[in-house]
């Protein structure tokens, strides 16, 4: 009990609800890595419970996120919990309907057999997803009216719930999009499954690449669900490795040039987004880049290297000047006294 109080001790103040929510997530995803050596099972030539791990681990990551900054909002505290619980419920019963159709070994999406386990999967969903989306954006809202942290920590944390959100929109828009033709599957059981609707463009099912499953034959939604559904901890990383920094390059030490570059990196990583729903809807795989795509994202790169430069040249141009030195002693003298 004492080793289980002292790894819980930093979550104190989080989103108990969340913190919960977390724990059950990760659970199923060691479960689940465990179901993949000790059942044989496969569905579309890989484990049943690939699918479940990978999204238990995602949820957890994500919400772990948001337990941490509801603790940190000073508006809306109150909104703010009710809106975690919401997440945590809708988001238990989401990758709950994934793991339960796992275990039954059939599929979760697209799954339109008119059967006890694919209904129950299809009614959890109707009620769970949309909860996830709205949430989501009220969450996102209420960091927007308020500075969360220094300025940094406030872009990354608005730049990361907007992708967020959009990734879950591109999800649902090319889901519905995708014009998949319906089609009959087999299960991890044998028995036949009708499939409406698929994650892939061109190709529904694809050929998918290790762990991630991500098609090789054909555009694949999942590529820009996930790329967006993170950016959250990418730009959390990259503010904190600012702030590491800032202890020997004194020009990081303004928290406007750390926000700026946090901007830059929000807007790159926002063109990045972009390239890969681009290329999913056109019906690529993102195993492959033809001119086209190779160009947008050269285009991302300069824009996001030359803007960077700027940023950092400018600081420390600022940095080095006189009368930011005489302020900067002036201001120590103040604190010595």
């Amino acid at each position: 009990m004492t080793i289980v109080a002292t790894c819980l001790s930093p979550l104190r103040g989080w989103h108990r609800p969340l913190v919960a929510n977390v724990t059950l997530m990760f659970t199923l995803t060691l479960v689940s890595a465990v179901g993949l050596f000790v059942d044989d099972r496969l569905l579309m030539g890989e484990s049943v419970w690939v699918k479940p791990m990978k999204f238990g681990f995602a949820m957890g990551v994500y919400g772990l996120t948001l337990a941490w900054l509801l603790s940190k909002l000073s508006k809306g505290r109150r909104l703010g919990w009710w809106l975690g619980t919401v997440f945590a419920v809708a988001g238990l019963l989401d990758v709950g309907a994934v793991a339960y159709a796992a275990a039954h070994g059939t599929f979760s999406h697209f799954n339109n057999n008119a059967e006890p386990v694919a209904e129950t999967v299809r009614t959890v969903f109707s009620i769970g997803v949309a909860p996830l989306l709205l949430t989501t954006l009220i969450i996102a809202v209420l960091v927007l009216i308020q500075r969360t942290g220094d300025r940094a920590m406030t872009r990354a944390l608005r730049a990361g719930l907007g992708l967020a959100i959009a990734s879950m929109v591109v999800a649902l828009w090319l889901g519905n999009a995708s014009s998949a033709t319906p089609r009959t599957v087999t299960d991890a059981n044998g028995h036949p499954v009708s499939m409406t609707g698929g994650h892939g463009i061109g190709d529904p099912d694809g050929n998918g690449m290790f762990l991630t499953n991500w098609s090789t034959t054909g555009g694949d939604l999942r590529v820009p669900h996930f790329v967006g559904l993170h950016a959250i901890q990418v730009l959390l990383l990259v503010t904190a490795i600012l702030v590491v920094l800032a202890a020997s390059h004194g020009w990081l030490r303004d928290e406007r040039v750390r926000a700026r570059l946090v901007g830059v990196a929000s807007l790159g990583y926002t063109g990045v987004f972009a390239i890969f729903t681009w290329q999913a809807k056109r019906g690529m795989p993102v195993t492959r880049f033809d001119r086209q795509t190779l160009v947008a994202f050269a285009g991302v790169a300069v824009f996001t290297l030359v803007t960077t430069a700027a940023v950092v040249v400018a600081a420390r141009r600022r940095s080095a000047s006189p009368s930011d030195r005489e302020q900067r002693a002036e201001l120590s003298g103040v604190a010595a006294h």
